[in-house]
């Protein structure tokens, strides 16, 4: 494959109400976010250990090191903390999907074959979709039949990492790659098809004309 011109990726974009990194953090955002990371860490450490119907919000606050009614007044319910795991646990796969794609940014195919890949790997080992693989009622839902907010922020995180890699793919190009990435992902973590390597092969094989229709589009544009 031809080398492809690409772009170091740009700054991570804003999240709302969280500055930019090298921006001083104002003390409460950063206590917040400390605190977040903490529950939900400990939420996966508990996950590592026994099923999800077992471990308790005490157990989660008792594991990071709070009260209980901390963690209820950050989280509000059990339900609210495991859909805000789940949508953390997105982020984690998407920073590490990140990585294997700067380690590409001459060939997209390759870098979409290392990043699912890498993805598919990370999932196997990981305690929260393997808690969801295992059938859990409160946890597979949430990946699943209610994983819109999953998809969509995945989705445009993917999307963002993808334009800021290599510019010149349209935007609309880099959404419906990003989103079928997604959704290929999350089905093939939920229901493994086989060695990682092997599924991450096939779906490059599948995906990799697009991405060259989408570069070359792009080149002849440009």
């Amino acid at each position: 494959m031809a080398s492809v011109a690409s772009t170091p990726p740009a700054s991570a974009p804003e999240t709302p109400g969280f500055p930019l990194p090298g921006e001083p953090a104002p003390y409460a955002v950063a206590a917040r976010e400390l605190l977040r990371s903490s529950l939900f860490d400990a939420a996966r450490h508990e996950l590592a250990r026994r099923r999800w119907h077992e471990v308790t919000m005490a157990d989660i606050a008792a594991a990071a090191g709070v009260s209980r009614q901390t963690l209820y007044k950050e989280f509000g319910s059990r339900d609210d903390f495991a859909r805000a795991l789940v949508l953390r646990e997105g982020d984690r796969f998407v920073a590490a999907v990140e990585g294997a794609m700067d380690a590409h940014l001459d060939d997209p195919t390759a870098a979409l074959l290392a990043a699912f890949g890498l993805f598919l790997t990370v999932a196997a080992a990981d305690p929260l979709v393997r808690e969801a693989i295992a059938g859990a009622d409160e946890m597979l839902p949430l990946m699943t039949t209610k994983g819109q907010p999953l998809v969509e922020r995945s989705t445009e995180r993917l999307c963002d990492a993808i334009l800021s890699r290599w510019p010149q793919v349209k935007s609309h190009d880099a959404a419906l790659l990003a989103e079928c990435l997604v959704r290929l992902a999350i089905s093939y973590a939920a229901l493994p098809a086989g060695p990682a390597g092997n599924t991450a092969s096939s779906i490059a094989e599948l995906l990799g004309p697009y991405i060259e229709r989408a570069l070359q589009a792009a080149s002849e544009q440009g």
